[in-house]
């Protein structure tokens, strides 16, 4: 079998678990709500004052701190998948 076709059926990336999907999740979502709240940053500082600043910068803490937590998490997750079928494969 060519390299190539056998790259091709070689999965690279493990079934996403429970705990990632939640953590992508909270990603997407954290990103959408910093997007609306910098769009809305007049209105917010308007309603809520200097604390629209505060908002925003936890906002990007709470991104700061969980990207390179999922980025490890899945890589670790993906690494042991493609160990898993690597030792299937050799069996």
């Amino acid at each position: 079998m060519p390299l190539w076709l056998d790259f091709l059926r070689t999965p690279m990336a493990a079934p996403e678990t429970r705990v990632l999907k939640v953590m992508r999740m909270a990603t997407l979502a954290i990103c959408l709500s910093l997007i609306v709240s910098i769009a809305a940053i007049g209105p917010l500082k308007a309603a809520i004052g200097t604390g629209a600043g505060a908002l925003v910068a936890g906002q990007l803490l709470v991104l700061i701190a969980l990207v390179p937590t999922y980025w490890v998490v899945k890589t670790r997750a993906d690494d042991a998948w493609l160990s898993h079928l690597l030792e299937e494969s050799e069996r």
